[in-house]
C-alpha cells in the first residue's frame, strides 16, 4: 500500500479510468457480436446500421486513447467486410 498522498490519489484515479476503459471495450465487442450476428441473419439492413454504430464506438474509444489507432482501424476494416460480403451475396 502507497504511504504517500499522491500516489494513494494516483490508485484511485487509474482504477477509476481502468473501470471506464473495462466497459468501453466490452461494449466495442458486444458491438461487433451484434455486426456478426446481422450478417449470419443474412439482414443487409440491420447488419449496415450495426455497423455504422460499431464504427462509430470504435472511433471514440481510439479517440479516448482507449484502444490503439491501427487496431481501430483493422476492427472496422473487419466488420466492414462481413457486411460487403453480404451486401455482394445479393
Amino acid at each position: 500500500m502507497a504511504n504517500i498522498q499522491s500516489q494513494r490519489k494516483r490508485n484511485r484515479t487509474n482504477e477509476k479510468a481502468h473501470l471506464r476503459n473495462k466497459a468501453c471495450k466490452s461494449e466495442l465487442k458486444t458491438a461487433v457480436k451484434r455486426v456478426r450476428e446481422a450478417v449470419e441473419a443474412k439482414d443487409l439492413k440491420l447488419a449496415q446500421e450495426k455497423c455504422r454504430h460499431a464504427c462509430k464506438l470504435l472511433d471514440k474509444a481510439q479517440g479516448r486513447g482507449i484502444i490503439p489507432k491501427n487496431q481501430a482501424a483493422n476492427r472496422k476494416s473487419g466488420v466492414q467486410k462481413l457486411v460487403n460480403s453480404l451486401a455482394n451475396a445479393k
